[in-house]
């Protein structure tokens, strides 16, 4: 039996005894029992403290609902766990949401996922052990390389950039699907050459990996990717500079960035998506209090989802009714 199944039979049970008690109108049921599960990614990703900071505007704000934010592997698997009806909003990358909506990639057919915004953007990390004399992103070959989390949106981006690059992405690199924990810990015992991972910044696991390393890593620049990315999949990949502040690296590293996209079921009912798109304006200095890159997207901004299309209650935000 799914959660949304169990769900719904407890809310029947209320029902039923509170009508043996004589209450001739009990007050309408919140949707999925008043219970909204966020997935999100990593624990030290950015999706994870977002998740978690929104969780809390969620639980604190709407009345009648209690939030909670789920690590998971994240975009692919938490776009399957929402179309299942074991979430109720998942975050994604852009790429990896309009895979679902049309039904190719990892999916096999197109899955029922709406858009409530568009938010900040993730940035391709691409980091190489100094000791393993990676000059260029050509030099990944033949290399042990960790790919993020099995069905994850960094899994994705990189094995299209490995393609864009001129490699077979199973066979040209010893390809390693693992947790960005997993994969850290990897590149500091030496055990890994190289690693990739999609994220905002700063991404935590990131920050701790470089900070404590001076001189061990170094991130490769993969902007001149773009074109074959692009001429492949479409326009959803950008490039951008991965600011030499932020993990006070020698430069900035040109890099791919793609949106984020925090989606909910075609199903979910207009005006809970409606209330779920206002919290985050109405509570945005608190989300970016979680983490700055909450400051990274505008009512504007965020209506822009297309190719995902966007939930009838968000749109209804947007237009201002």
């Amino acid at each position: 039996m799914t959660r949304r199944s169990l769900r719904w039979l407890a809310a029947l049970l209320v029902t039923v005894l509170a009508a043996g008690c004589g209450q001739a109108e009990p007050a309408p049921e919140a949707w999925h029992g008043g219970r909204i599960f966020l997935a999100t990614g990593n624990t030290t990703g950015v999706y994870y403290q977002l998740g978690g900071g929104y969780a809390d505007v969620i639980s604190r704000h709407l009345p009648g609902y209690e939030a909670r934010a789920e690590p998971t592997g994240a975009s692919v698997e938490n776009i399957n766990r929402l179309a299942s009806g074991d979430m109720e909003v998942a975050f994604s990358l852009a790429d990896t949401a309009a895979d679902a909506v049309t039904g190719r990639g990892a999916f096999s057919q197109p899955q029922p996922v709406r858009a409530l915004a568009r938010v900040y953007s993730n940035y391709t990390h691409v980091i190489v052990r100094t000791d393993a004399k990676i000059k260029d992103f050509a030099g990944l070959r033949g290399k042990r390389v960790s790919t993020g989390s099995p069905k994850s949106g960094t899994d994705i981006i990189a094995g299209r950039l490995l393609t864009a690059g001129g490699m077979d992405p199973d066979r040209d690199v010893r390809r390693f699907t693992l947790s960005l924990p997993e994969t850290v810990k990897r590149m500091r015992a030496g055990s890994l050459d190289a690693m990739f991972f999609s994220g905002g910044l700063p991404t935590p696991g990131i920050a701790d990996l470089l900070s404590r390393s001076s001189g061990r890593f170094a991130l490769l620049p993969i902007a001149n990717l773009i074109e074959p990315l692009n001429a492949r999949y479409g326009s959803v990949y950008t490039t951008a500079e991965l600011p030499k502040d932020v993990y006070r690296t020698p430069t900035g590293t040109p890099t791919v960035t793609v949106a984020n996209m925090m989606l909910v079921g075609a199903d979910m009912p207009d005006q809970l998506a409606y209330d779920l798109t206002r919290l985050l304006f109405t509570y945005q200095g608190d989300l970016i209090g979680v983490h700055p890159e909450a400051g990274n997207f505008t009512r504007q901004s965020a209506a822009g989802t297309d190719p995902i299309p966007l939930h009838p209650g968000a749109a209804r935000f947007y237009q201002g009714n």
